[in-house]
């Protein structure tokens, strides 16, 4: 193995390493996102609940 082709494997490792966790981060914010929107959608509807009775 060459030298530049270790440097191309690192440079492959490393931006390899950098896709997934940033995908890792977007999904987790998504869920954040989600999971949040619907703890006030349930918030939302238990309050107009209560109000009408």
């Amino acid at each position: 193995m060459e030298f530049g082709q270790y440097l191309g494997f690192l440079a492959f490792l490393t931006i390899l390493t950098i896709g997934f966790w940033l995908m890792m981060f977007l999904v987790s914010f998504v869920f954040y996102w989600v999971g949040g929107a619907t703890v006030e959608l349930i918030k939302e509807r238990r309050n107009n609940r209560n109000t009408e009775e």
